[in-house]
C-alpha cells in the first residue's frame, strides 16, 4: 500500500497543546466496528459501553525524564539526547542532536559532570549507544537533570509534568507516553471495576518504534524498531479465561495492542507469561488474534499508529471517522480526544443494551 493512502488534512488549531484540566472531559468518538456507525460522547461516560466480564488492558509503562541537554567534554559543543532503550552495564540506546558531533569515544557532560556519558557505538538515523557514569541511582539523577520528552508538535511546556503520565504508570522505561491512557482517572477505573470489568496490565516501553515516521512510499518496506514488552502470568491467565468464556478484550492504545498481538502470534492465539523485544508492524490487511475493541487517540497522518487502527477496522472507515472528528472539532494527538472502536456484540451497541 502507498503511504499517501493514510494521509489527511488536519488544521493546526486542532493539535492539542495542553491537557484538559479534567482527564475524563475529552470528547469520545464511538465507532461501531461492525456497522461503521459513528456516535459522539464524553470520555467520562465510557463505562456504559462496557459489559460485565470485559477485560480492559492498560500499559503501565512510566515515561522517563528522557531528554537531556549536555555538552561535549572537549569542545563544549551543545548536545541534546533522548533516551530510547536501556541495554546492559549502564548503556543506553539514544537519539542524538546534532548526531554528526558524536562519534565513538566522544564524552558528554550533563549537569556540570553530575552525569557523564561516553559514546561506544554509532548507529543509523542519529542513534548512538552511550555508556553512562554517575554516582547513586540513575533514575534519581535523571529526575534531577532530565526533562519530559514531549513530542515536537507540542510547543508549550507542561505546568504539571505528571500530566504526561497515566495515573497507573509504574514501570519506568518509556521515551513517550501511551497517550490513550491519559484519559483515565483512578475514579473512572474504580467505576469500571465495580461494573465487573477486569483490568489487566501489560508493559511496553515506548521507544523509537512507536513514533518513528514512515519514510518509504510503500508501507510494506517500513521496518519497526524493537521495543521491550512484558506480560505477567496473572495477566495471561485473565486474558485466556476471557477468551475461553467469550468475553471481550479491549486494549487501551496501540502499545497495549502491540503487546497482546505479539504474544498471541508467539503462542498461536494463546497468552503466556513472557517478555522480550517486539517490532510487530500492524497494517492492512491483518488478522487480529488478541483484541475485540480498542480505545485510542487520534494519530498523525501517515503514521504506523493510524495504519494499526485502519487494520482493525478498514482504511476507508477510519479516514471517514477522522473527517467526522475534524468536522466536530476534536482535539488531535497526545493531549487530544479519544476514539473507542467498539467490540461487536449481540444486539444494539449502546449503554442500555449492554
Amino acid at each position: 500500500m502507498n503511504i499517501d493512502e493514510f494521509d489527511f488534512e488536519l488544521p493546526d488549531r486542532l493539535i492539542a497543546q495542553t491537557p484538559l484540566k479534567d482527564r475524563t472531559a475529552s470528547k469520545l468518538l464511538l465507532l461501531d466496528r461492525e456497522s461503521f456507525n459513528i456516535q459522539h460522547d464524553t470520555f467520562s461516560n465510557i463505562e456504559q459501553y462496557f459489559a460485565h466480564g470485559d477485560v480492559l488492558v492498560i500499559n503501565d509503562t512510566r515515561v522517563l525524564p528522557a531528554r537531556l541537554y549536555g555538552e561535549k567534554a572537549d569542545t563544549k559543543a551543545k548536545i541534546e539526547i533522548l533516551l530510547l532503550n536501556e541495554l546492559e552495564n549502564n548503556e543506553w540506546e539514544v537519539l542524538v542532536k546534532p548526531a554528526k558531533k558524536v562519534k565513538v569515544g566522544t564524552e558528554i557532560l550533563f549537569g556540570d559532570g553530575l552525569l557523564r556519558a561516553k559514546c561506544v557505538n554509532v548507529g543509523d538515523e542519529g542513534k548512538r549507544t552511550l555508556s553512562f557514569i554517575y554516582e547513586g541511582i540513575f533514575l534519581e539523577v535523571l529526575e534531577q537533570l532530565g526533562e519530559m520528552p514531549l513530542p515536537p508538535y507540542i510547543k508549550q511546556q507542561l505546568d504539571e509534568p505528571d500530566r504526561y503520565q497515566t495515573v497507573y504508570a509504574k514501570e519506568s522505561g518509556s521515551a513517550a507516553a501511551p497517550t490513550a491512557g491519559l484519559h483515565f482517572t483512578n475514579h473512572l477505573l474504580e467505576k469500571l471495576t465495580k461494573k465487573g470489568v477486569q483490568i489487566v496490565t501489560v508493559t511496553l516501553h515506548v521507544g523509537l518504534g512507536t513514533f518513528r515516521p514512515v519514510t518509504s512510499d510503500l508501507i510494506e518496506e517500513h521496518t519497526m524498531h524493537h521495543e521491550y514488552y512484558e506480560l505477567s502470568e496473572k495477566s495471561a491467565h485473565v486474558l485466556n479465561k476471557a477468551k475461553q468464556d467469550g468475553k471481550k478484550i479491549i486494549a487501551v492504545g496501540t502499545t497495549s495492542t502491540r503487546v497482546l498481538e505479539t504474544v498471541a502470534q508467539k503462542f498461536n492465539g494463546k497468552f503466556k507469561e513472557t517478555s522480550g523485544w517486539s517490532n510487530i508492524f500492524i497494517y492492512p490487511p491483518y488478522e487480529f488474534q488478541a483484541i475485540d475493541g480498542l480505545i485510542t487517540n487520534f494519530h498523525l497522518p501517515k503514521s504506523t499508529l493510524l495504519m494499526l487502527i485502519s487494520a482493525f477496522v478498514n482504511r476507508e472507515t477510519i479516514i471517514h471517522a477522522y473527517e467526522e472528528a475534524i468536522k466536530n472539532n476534536y482535539r488531535f494527538f497526545s493531549f487530544g480526544d479519544a476514539m473507542f472502536i467498539l467490540p461487536t456484540r449481540e444486539g444494539e451497541l449502546n449503554g442500555s443494551n449492554i
